[in-house]
């Protein structure tokens, strides 16, 4: 029987300010893994950049899935057109979808008539409430680039998510499509916060 050795990192506490050590402990793991894909979760772009940066020099693709339009505010774009030009002009895909955790079932559970919540989203707080607020995100993020075709469903990928703002939970996962969701692995847990 064979194991494997590898570092595990622990915030102290969710948040933006472990954004650059996450994207740091992301390349270092894709490297050693020999993972080409780190699929990042992104409101307004800054953490995308963050990643960016932090993967300048490698071979390393970035994909960024930010909120839907209409998320926050109706026909708005979270993302800063800023941002998105940057990332895009460094090769950086950028994938917009519909959150595969919630979505249409989310009109539903804040419906006054209807109400209640759904196994759906049963699932996605379990995975917030169990593990990190930011594995849901991380999950969430790889359906959501799966179903648009950014990333197969042959590979593992580094998939990073966060709390509120920036990233704290960095995980490596085998792809699966929305369809297919029990299909999905967490395979490895690289950093997360410990407090929650």
């Amino acid at each position: 029987m064979g194991f494997v050795s590898r570092n595990t990192y622990y915030f102290d506490a969710p948040g933006r300010e472990n954004t650059r050590d996450a994207a740091r402990f992301a390349v270092e793991r894709a490297r050693e893994l020999g993972i080409k894909r780190i699929v990042v979760a992104s409101t307004s772009g800054w953490t995308a950049l963050a990643f960016l940066e932090a993967m300048a020099g490698t071979d390393l693709e970035l994909i960024v899935v930010t909120h839907v339009v209409g998320f926050s505010k109706p026909g708005e774009w979270e993302f800063e057109e800023e941002a998105a030009t940057a990332l895009r002009a460094a090769g950086a895909k950028i994938v917009t979808g519909t959150h595969a955790l919630s979505g249409l079932e989310r009109a539903i559970s804040r419906s006054p008539r209807l109400g209640g919540s759904s196994r759906t989203e049963a699932i996605a707080e379990a995975l917030r409430r169990t593990v990190a607020i930011g594995l849901k995100v991380a999950v969430e993020c790889v359906l959501i680039a799966a179903d648009q075709g950014a990333i197969g469903i042959d590979e593992e990928v580094i998939a990073v998510g966060g709390t509120a703002t920036g990233a704290d939970t960095v995980c490596v996962i085998r792809p699966a499509h929305t369809a297919s969701f029990f299909d999905l692995q967490v395979r490895e847990i690289v950093a997360m916060p410990r407090n929650r």
